[in-house]
């Protein structure tokens, strides 16, 4: 916004234009009455009514992640619930290893624990919350290492990205949620690394608490992601 200068607003036409509109002096709005008021009050009112709140950046930034993630997953889920319906002969489906078991309870854990650290950031409990973050993160690690192992275990059994759809749908929807599940925990990283510094305002207090609520609609929506996964992969076959 380009600044007023008052040396402008001291001439006596502004005066008049401006009062008008606003009472300033006596304009035809104010009718002749009350005294003439000075230019510092003025610029102060006006600042005031065209000053702007600053755009809450985390929120917009994890609307868009999250719209990129619906829309991405909403395409493969469809493009199983198809091809599963179309009794393919390839499409020769299997009991899930029992890791993926394990990452199930894992990543539900973490929903909880980051619901924990989230409302402890929230009551200027910053250390204690720190101390969830690091069990959620430590969760999401966890919960990755679990898909590897799925993984393996697949490998090792004869099951293949090629020659079975089924297969291939088991490695490319627990693969892409897995670079996800990461793409989270370098978020997590990025709220650790700023709860280790002392607030120093309270801009920078209120920033945190912005970010860790927009992460943690990421990290749960992943969770809930990963229950619909779950779903199709075991019991839509």
């Amino acid at each position: 916004m380009a600044s007023l200068n008052p040396q402008a607003i001291g001439s006596p036409e502004v005066r008049t234009i401006l009062g008008q509109g606003s009472g300033y002096g006596n304009g035809p709005s104010s009718g002749g009455r009350g005294p003439l008021r000075s230019d510092d009050e003025f610029m102060r009112e006006l600042e005031k009514e065209m000053a702007a709140p600053p755009p809450d950046l985390p929120k917009v930034v994890a609307w868009f992640v999250l719209l990129i993630v619906l829309m991405t997953f909403g395409a493969l889920f469809g493009a199983y619930i198809v091809i599963s319906t179309n009794n393919v002969l390839e499409w020769r489906p299997f009991a899930l290893p029992s890791p993926l078991w394990v990452s199930t309870f894992l990543i539900a854990a973490s929903s909880i624990t980051y619901y924990h650290a989230n409302n402890l950031l929230r009551n200027g409990r910053q250390t204690d919350a720190r101390r969830f973050f690091v069990i959620t993160a430590s969760l999401g690690g966890m919960f990755i290492g679990s898909q590897l192992v799925s993984w393996m275990t697949l490998y090792m059994a004869g099951f293949y990205v090629y020659g079975n759809p089924y297969a291939g749908f088991v490695y490319i929807l627990t693969g892409f949620h897995a670079l996800h599940v990461i793409g989270g925990i370098a978020a997590l990283g990025s709220i650790l690394l700023r709860s280790w510094r002392p607030t120093v305002s309270e801009e920078e207090a209120d920033y945190r608490i912005k970010l860790s609520r927009s992460v943690g609609w990421y990290w749960h929506f992943m969770g809930l992601l990963w229950f619909i996964l779950f779903a199709l992969l075991g019991f839509w076959k």
